[in-house]
């Protein structure tokens, strides 16, 4: 029963049946936005050409996923709706829907209502349903033993309303208040622009299962198709590409924070075409989708909400910018100002978008998935994950290209042109004077005069105690942070752990031993963070984030900081600071001995409240304070809790956390922090525990430049942690 809720390397050892790939994808485009069966037959073979990068069961009958995305075939469907007595009118003056409803007959009418009665509620007139003509018979048993009940549903466009993006974004946000009523159904497409046909497939059942793909006169300009590999969830109906706008090669790493973060964002997100209809939409995302299907719900709320679709990719997947010499600086300078407010959805991806007038495709800052195009006499282009996919005859081709790490290609079928990566770019870049808006808004850390005051220090009998409390081991200091401090880098240690899990130890273990790195489950071949270093970014803003839907100048009014571990220095002088913007508080995470743990943390919660009522955007949680009578909070603890908290009662992007603790002193600790929500760290006891060092003649260094390396060496250290997970920038 459907359910919503779920080239060859020359190598001497190479085998073909070692060789493993991920999903599929390709497009058919006529430049010109000449409709033409052609299209739609041309990419239905290149799916079907793409069979050895689709899923299949045991069987060998049931496939992971297989779908096509099209404009809406108007001369088709006049005539099938024209048999049912409906008049839809012109092309563009209504819009199809495609449902996945339940099989069972009450549940399924109890949705179709529904969705009659949402849609005249926002001010349309419903046409009719039309049951989608199928063949199940040609599907494994897996398949049809989950099967959906297929069927179309036509709104009627307002008159009041123009033809494209403004009645989209009105059966947009129908839709939104339907799947929020309805959890038993799940739409497939909804536009007066593009239709998706998909579903659990082997590549060769997609053309056979719909009757309606196998129509003379369905008709196309662009068509895009998707065969699915699921890596690392069980395939679906639903999880079939290509999703509302878009279809994905790759895996999505950064999916959990992108998620959060992009819930959180809903708190300061406005924009002028949603007002009084967002709290309908909200939330943008739904957490039960696959990585791909998140980032289709982010692209499509952008552009609803008034965003052009290339500019909400290139936010959402930017090239590397930060350590690209050559880039204009007008290019850097609009990066930047987007960084302020949206992280990268990192991770290999080879990515294809349409909104059924503009057809592009976008690589991700590594390039580690292949795309490769070519334009023919006829001004049609064909782009898929490998060359050979169609048969083209070489002295019909105009120009043979491949796609280029973080670089995008657009084709719009209203201007009847290609559009390239520099031009794409450059005009959004130079829409406004982004420049002079980080010149005047954005407070860069080194900038910061230093504070005439004294940074706290230990003498040796309170560090001895300092160290004892947070459970610091000569070992640690001697394996780990000597080494660090000595060379600027971690010391070589083997991957594996032979040690108990902590849950089953005898001794005690800090928090941070409770959690295990993830290792990326597609990225090949991994990033390697040193000899790609161009690719990398360990820059973190902090401070209230701006509304991303509306472009103005103190969107990027946040704190820039290049290394966020800081050095005793570095926190005085933010603590101290004195700008236009940013008002700071340090709360303490220490709480008396008798006190549970759990109302220590309630405690934290009204202290925060407090302070967010006060104004302040940058909260420092210290732990220095620990005497006789006062404990820490762990400090993972306090930062996950206090994360999770903001995020739930929508605080999240008007506060940023800086953790000042004794507790962090190995980079897997370091890498715990910020994966659950600090955006910088001051370990003030692992860097006064270098001054020890210093002392008792175990390192013969300079303490600055001892505490640089050590810095340093931690940053790096995540950044290789960052790789193994497929990711390349701190910030996600």
């Amino acid at each position: 029963m459907f359910d919503v809720k779920q080239e060859l390397p020359k190598a001497p050892l190479y085998r073909e049946e070692f060789e493993h790939d991920n999903c599929g994808i390709g497009a058919c485009v006529n430049i010109h936005g000449e409709k033409s069966r052609a299209t739609v037959e041309n990419a239905l073979k290149i799916v079907e050409n793409l069979e050895h990068r689709a899923g299949k069961d045991a069987e060998g009958k049931t496939g992971d996923g297989v779908g096509i995305l099209t404009q809406i075939p108007h001369k088709f469907f006049a005539r099938v709706t024209r048999a049912l007595g409906m008049d839809i009118g012109g092309e563009r003056e209504y819009g199809v829907g495609m449902f996945f409803f339940p099989q069972e007959e009450l549940r399924r009418n109890q949705a179709k209502k529904m969705f009659e009665i949402i849609v005249e509620k926002e001010g349309m007139e419903f046409l009719g349903w039309r049951e989608v003509p199928t063949f199940p018979n040609v599907l494994g048993h897996k398949a049809v033993e989950c099967m959906p009940y297929i069927m179309q549903g036509f709104v009627k466009k307002p008159a009041d309303v123009e033809k494209g993006l403004p009645f989209d974004r009105r059966l947009y946000i129908a839709r939104r208040v339907f799947e929020q009523s309805s959890d038993d159904t799940y739409v497939v497409s909804l536009s007066s622009r593009t239709i998706v046909y998909k579903g659990m497939f082997l590549v060769g059942q997609l053309r056979t299962f719909f009757a309606d793909l196998q129509s003379e006169d369905y008709e196309s300009a662009i068509a895009m198709v998707h065969s699915r590999f699921s890596t690392n969830t069980n395939p679906s109906w639903e999880r079939a590409h290509p999703n509302r706008l878009m279809v994905h090669n790759g895996e999505i790493n950064t999916i959990r924070g992108n998620a959060d973060k992009m819930l959180a964002r809903e708190e300061n997100m406005e924009s002028e075409h949603l007002k009084g209809q967002l709290h309908k939409v909200l939330p943008a995302i739904s957490k039960t989708g696959s990585d791909s299907a998140m980032l289709d719900n982010t692209l499509e709320f952008l552009v609803m909400s008034g965003m052009e679709l290339p500019l909400a990719v290139m936010i959402a997947i930017p090239e590397p910018w930060a350590n690209n010499k050559a880039m204009s600086q007008t290019k850097r300078d609009f990066y930047q100002y987007y960084a302020t407010m949206m992280e990268p959805w990192d991770g290999p991806a080879s990515i294809l978008f349409s909104d059924g007038d503009i057809m592009g495709a976008v690589l991700d800052r590594n390039g580690l998935r292949p795309s490769r195009y070519l334009i023919t006499d006829d001004d049609t282009l064909i782009l898929s994950s490998e060359v050979g996919v169609l048969p083209v005859d070489p002295t019909k081709i105009k120009l043979k290209e491949r796609l280029r790490p973080g670089k995008m290609l657009l084709v719009d079928t209203v201007q009847g042109r290609v559009i390239d990566d520099e031009e794409i770019k450059e005009k959004y870049a130079s829409r406004q004077p982004y420049g002079e808006w980080l010149d005047n808004n954005l407070t860069e850390l080194k900038s910061i005069h230093i504070p005439n005051q004294r940074v706290p220090e230990y003498t040796y009998e309170e560090r001895q105690r300092m160290q004892k409390a947070f459970g610091y081991t000569y070992d640690e200091m001697k394996q780990s942070i000597l080494p660090m401090a000595k060379n600027g880098s971690e010391a070589i240690a083997a991957m594996g752990v032979d040690t108990p899990l902590p849950v089953l130890s005898k001794t005690n273990h800090p928090l941070f031993h409770y959690f295990k790195q993830l290792f990326a489950q597609v990225t090949n071949p991994p990033i390697d963070a040193i000899r790609e270093e161009i690719v990398t970014s360990t820059t973190v803003y902090i401070g209230t984030e701006g509304n991303i839907l509306e472009e103005t100048p103190k969107n990027c009014n946040v704190l820039k900081v290049n290394n966020p571990i800081l050095t005793n220095t570095d926190l005085l002088k933010i603590k101290n600071m004195k700008v236009d913007g940013f008002k700071v508080e340090v709360v303490p995470i220490v709480y008396y001995k008798n006190t549970s743990l759990e109302r220590a943390i309630d405690r934290l919660f009204v202290e925060v409240d407090r302070a967010y009522r006060d104004g302040v955007n940058i909260l420092i949680l210290s732990d220095r304070g620990v005497d006789e009578n006062h404990v820490p909070i762990p400090s993972l603890l306090a930062v996950s809790a206090l994360n999770q908290y903001l995020v739930r009662t929508k605080k999240r992007t008007r506060v940023a956390l800086i953790l000042e603790s004794g507790e962090p002193r190995e980079v897997h600790h370091f890498a715990t922090l910020l994966g659950y929500g600090a955006c910088a760290i001051n370990p003030y006891l692992a860097q006064d525990t270098i001054k020890e060092l210093i002392e008792s003649n175990m390192l013969d260094k300079d303490y600055y430049a001892a505490v640089d390396d050590y810095n340093n060496a931690v940053l790096h250290g995540i950044v290789k942690i960052a790789s193994k997970m497929g990711i390349s920038t701190i910030q996600s």
